[in-house]
C-alpha cells in the first residue's frame, strides 16, 4: 500500500466508552483516544466534573485515521449510524449535555462533509437529526482508566449490555469497513 495520510476526527455520541469501541474496530483507524471537548469551564476538566453536566463539555473520542484506507465521510457514516443522532443530550440511559451528539470539525472541509453526511442520512431517521457541528477548539484527553475501556472491561455490566450489542450492530451494518 502507499503512504499513509494521517488525519484526525473528533466526535461525541454519548458515552465515550461506546464510541471508542466502535472506532477501534474500523479499518484505517490508527488510534482512538477518549476525552472531553466543547466546554466553557477553565482548565482541564475531570470525569467527575464532566458528569456533573456543569462544565459544558461533551464526552468525545479523537480518532487518528489513515485517509488512504478509510475516508472521513465513511467514518462519519459509521458514527452517525452507531448512535442515535436524533435524541438531544441523551443516548439510551445516559442523559445530559455531556452525552450530546456532536461533530467537532478540524477544518472547513470536515465541516462541509459533516453537513453533507447529515443531510444525506436524515431521510433514514424518523426524527430530525440534532447532531451539533462545531469547530474543535480544544481536546482534553480523559483519565487513563477510560482509555481502551471496553477492551479492558468486557465483562462489566455496562459493556455487556450496552457496548457489545452496539458492536454487533456495527458488524451487521458496516462489515466492509471493519478490521
Amino acid at each position: 500500500m502507499g503512504n499513509k495520510k494521517i488525519e484526525l476526527m473528533t466526535v461525541g455520541g454519548g458515552c465515550f466508552w461506546c464510541t471508542e469501541a466502535v472506532f477501534q474496530a474500523v479499518k484505517g483507524v490508527e488510534k482512538v483516544v477518549s476525552g472531553y471537548s466543547g466546554g466553557k469551564a477553565p482548565g482541564k476538566p475531570t470525569y467527575r466534573e464532566i458528569c456533573s453536566g456543569l462544565t459544558g463539555h461533551a464526552e468525545v473520542v479523537q480518532v487518528t485515521f489513515d485517509a488512504n484506507s478509510i475516508s472521513y465521510k465513511d467514518l462519519l457514516t459509521v458514527f452517525m449510524t452507531s448512535h442515535d443522532p436524533t435524541t438531544l443530550n441523551r443516548q439510551g440511559g445516559d442523559v445530559g449535555t455531556q452525552y450530546r451528539s456532536v461533530i467537532y470539525y478540524h477544518n472547513d472541509t470536515q465541516k462541509e462533509m459533516a453537513e453533507t453526511v447529515i443531510e444525506n442520512l436524515s431521510k433514514y431517521f424518523d426524527n430530525s437529526i440534532v447532531t451539533e457541528i462545531s469547530p474543535l477548539k480544544i481536546f482534553y484527553e480523559a483519565e487513563d482508566y477510560h482509555q481502551d475501556y471496553y477492551e479492558n472491561n468486557k465483562s462489566q455490566g455496562y459493556c455487556s449490555f450496552v457496548i457489545t450489542p452496539k458492536l454487533t450492530k456495527l458488524r451487521q451494518m458496516h462489515a466492509d469497513k471493519l478490521k
